[in-house]
């Protein structure tokens, strides 16, 4: 061990520049190394580099298509949304249109079931006044013969002079009584 330390001590060569041996051991290795590496390890290596950068790119380009079809269903949307609204102020439109016509005719219905009505009424009291007319007249007639037979001291028991005095007496009446209006 002696004679390397003495070796070594007379070669004195600097100690941060290697030995030539060990240069071309260190620089053979190196080549071995980076051959592996770029025989095997790079190819994988930029493979998979492709495949994320086409990924992100393909991402992008979906994510881009899907942002233009989103848009366009947006749009497509937003034209719906306002044909629906057109359409609901159109059909509020033609509602309040029907409403007023319903109106009118439920008006002029009421009016037309009212002025008959009115003439029914009418023609009831006509009737209940003609009546009551006849039956005024029948009572009135009989107590005019009543009075006429007791006045004149006979009986008037024929039915066509008792009639006859019955219509002249109510005719008088009605003379009186049209005079006066």
């Amino acid at each position: 061990m002696n004679a390397l330390l003495l070796a070594a001590a007379a070669e004195e060569q600097p100690p941060l520049i290697p030995h030539l041996d060990e240069l071309v051991i260190g620089l053979i290795a190196f080549v071995i190394v980076f051959g592996f590496l770029a025989k095997k390890l790079l190819p994988n290596i930029n493979k998979v580099l492709e495949e994320r950068r086409e990924a992100i790119e393909g991402g992008i380009e979906k994510a881009e298509s899907a942002q233009i079809e989103a848009q366009s269903v947006l749009e497509q949307y937003k034209a719906q949304l306002a044909e629906a609204r057109h359409e609901a102020a159109r059909l509020r439109q033609e509602a309040t249109e029907q409403g007023t016509a319903i109106i009118q005719e439920m008006k002029a219905e009421g009016q037309r079931q009212r002025e008959e009505i009115i003439a029914a009424g009418h023609a009831q009291i006509e009737a209940d006044r003609k009546a009551a007319s006849a039956a005024l007249r029948q009572d009135v007639g009989k107590l005019a013969t009543d009075l006429a037979a007791k006045l004149v001291g006979e009986a008037l028991e024929d039915h066509a002079r008792q009639s006859r005095t019955i219509d002249r007496f109510l005719d008088e009446l009605e003379e009186k009584a049209e005079a006066v209006r």
